[in-house]
């Protein structure tokens, strides 16, 4: 990419285990994110999927600075937020919010909708005092809500209408980036197709970058631009996602696709669903080679002696997988 928005350089998330109480000595580690190198341009939407305890969250925690690198880069804007004293982190997270998965937990319950609106609008002094108020109400009626709802605090809306909220949170400060973690597994099917559409009117409006993780793969098809797979802190796949779902190369991806219900019995009664051996290892102890040889039904002995790289699989597409073009 020419000029993303967003860089990733072999970003790494460590977390050390510790052992007794009076000396703690550290007798492990904990490899949640290792080594990920991503981009996003202005206006995309990148699909993050993988299954629970891959690094997913853990990645966008580390990109939004919450949780600290061990190793690599988080650049926005060409600028390392991994560098960035506390002063410069907050200036920068003008341009990078995040939509959390549950929305209940997300906002405070002592604070009006109008309070936690207000709030990011008078920590960062975007606008005079005096305007806070009409640009609340514009926040509100941009996530679909009505402005007469500003006095009322989160327990009295459905969990819909605080994700809404929770949106208009992450717009207040008009950012280039929004990492949205799940936002809409914990609501109804119907109330998920309103969020997801308001997501992507909202991109295209305001011409966000948005990284969307979620486990539902129809989902990240109907809203993603790219999608990138993640298993055991590592992108193992990286393409458009109309490729990458229909077409899937890597193995572990394969495995993915084909858990996507469909709608049409007699295809759903004829689909062959590939059902993977054994549990992801641990990244407390990831195993050698390639990390998912040992439930991958194409593994060879080349798979288990080295990690193969996130390499070119045609021009738009990346596996990490040496046999991909034999399978």
């Amino acid at each position: 990419m020419p000029n993303p928005i967003l860089e990733l350089t072999d970003v790494k998330t460590h977390f050390p285990v510790l052992s007794g109480f009076v000396r703690r000595r550290q007798v492990g580690t904990v490899k949640a994110v290792d080594g990920v190198t991503l981009a996003v341009e202005r206006g995309e939407v990148l699909g993050l999927v993988g299954e629970s305890g891959c690094g997913k969250s853990t990645l966008a925690r580390t990109i939004m600075q919450l949780v600290p690198t061990t190793a690599g880069t988080v650049a926005l804007n060409g600028r390392n937020l991994s560098a960035c004293s506390p002063a410069e982190l907050m200036q920068a997270r003008r341009d990078l919010q995040m939509v959390f998965q549950d929305p209940y937990a997300s906002l405070n319950p002592r604070l009006t909708v109008h309070a936690t609106l207000a709030e990011p609008l008078r920590v960062h002094r975007v606008c005079p005092p005096g305007q806070i108020d009409a640009r609340v109400a514009e926040l509100m009626r941009l996530v679909g809500l009505s402005p007469g709802f500003l006095r009322k605090y989160p327990h009295e809306f459905s969990g819909g209408q605080r994700q809404r909220i929770a949106i208009a949170r992450a717009l207040a400060l008009e950012p280039k980036v929004i990492i949205a973690d799940e936002p809409v597994s914990a609501l109804d099917v119907s109330i998920q197709a309103q969020v997801l559409n308001l997501l992507s009117e909202l991109c295209r409006r305001m011409h966000l970058a948005l990284i969307f993780i979620a486990h539902d793969l129809s989902v990240v098809k109907h809203i993603s631009d790219r999608v990138a797979v993640m298993y055991l802190g590592k992108i193992v796949e990286l393409g458009p996602a109309v490729e990458v779902i229909e077409r899937p190369r890597h193995p572990y991806t394969r495995a993915l696709v084909s858990a996507i219900p469909t709608p049409n019995p007699e295809i759903e009664r004829t689909r062959q669903r590939i059902v993977l051996a054994g549990d992801p290892p641990s990244p407390l102890n990831p195993p050698a080679g390639c990390a998912f040889h040992p439930r991958c039904p194409f593994a060879q002995d080349r798979c288990r002696a080295a990690a193969p790289p996130l390499a070119a699989d045609g021009p738009v597409r990346e596996v990490a997988c040496v046999r991909r073009d034999e399978i």
